[in-house]
């Protein structure tokens, strides 16, 4: 009989090749997605698609009702979906704030409460994929990089009170992956600093270009979905799984700097790697 494994944020991406990679290796995937195109388009042997939104109440509790009422156990949960929301502190409206803590920390809390009970029965785990951004946060992430670093900070809370109970609890930080949350990241911060002051404009206008491409850039050169799908489903069915993986050389080496360098030097390097993105200046044309 095969194991029940959670996997939210499944219409695409990462959500997507994890919940294809689970299935391949044997396992029944609840696949969480948001419209009935996306069911269909995910739906195949050993996935079953589920119509999720994990900021919805009643979404929430019948797929908590839908895993309480199989024979089967619930090994893990994959809290993987996700927005990508950028705009400086000053510029970011607070109701974006607020939906970006809503979708990237509450959903998944709410998520994770409701499938306890049942993680706790069959010794499962839960899987909360982070982000570089957990660990460092660039000029406009301020609103996505604080939520994902809250998510590491209640990874390990949870993790010191169902451990020893017998759920563990792993965080998973991609670096650069080739999905379209990044895409259409773009295109939001695109139309959030359509929104901005002229005085905003001047102070950010040109932040907000050059952090746009450097996303695009990083995510044209990360690796694969199934690349990623494959680390995260090794924290799914490694006996002895690592409190925390990294996705990504650019990951690995983030993490490392940040163990280690003063906030100081990490600034620079920051700005030294934002500034060879900035709009270049159009000089002036000569007459006469």
């Amino acid at each position: 009989m095969p194991k029940l494994v959670v996997v939210t944020g499944a219409s695409t991406g990462m959500g997507a090749a994890t919940a294809r990679e689970l299935a391949r290796q044997g396992f029944h995937v609840l696949a969480g997605v948001r419209r009935d195109r996306d069911a269909d388009a995910i739906r195949a042997v050993g996935i079953e698609p589920v119509i999720l939104d994990i900021t919805d109440s009643g979404q929430v509790a019948a797929l908590a009702a839908r895993v309480a009422d199989d024979p089967r156990p619930l090994h893990a949960l994959v809290n993987n979906a996700g927005i990508q929301v950028n705009g400086p502190v000053e510029a970011l409206p607070m109701a974006q704030w607020r939906w970006v803590f809503e979708v990237n920390l509450f959903g998944h809390i709410a998520l994770t409460q409701a499938l306890l009970p049942a993680l706790l029965r069959g010794g499962g785990r839960v899987i909360n994929i982070s982000s570089v951004g957990g660990k460092v946060a660039m000029a406009t992430y301020g609103a996505y990089a604080g939520a994902k670093f809250a998510l590491e900070a209640v990874s390990d809370s949870l993790r010191r009170e169902v451990g020893p109970l017998g759920v563990r609890v792993v965080v998973v930080e991609p670096g650069g992956v080739r999905t379209e949350i990044a895409t259409r990241g773009i295109a939001t911060a695109n139309d959030l600093a359509a929104q901005m002051t002229p005085e905003q404009d001047e102070r950010y206008g040109n932040l907000v270009q050059a952090t746009n491409t450097l996303m695009a850039t990083g995510t044209a050169s990360g690796v694969t979905a199934d690349a990623a799908a494959r680390v995260i489903a090794k924290a799914v069915t490694t006996r002895k799984p690592r409190t925390r993986y990294t996705i990504g050389r650019d990951a690995a080496l983030i993490t490392r700097l940040v163990r280690v360098l003063p906030d100081r030097v990490l600034d620079g390097i920051t700005a030294a790697n934002l500034r060879r993105h900035y709009p270049k200046k159009v000089a002036p044309a000569h007459i006469g």
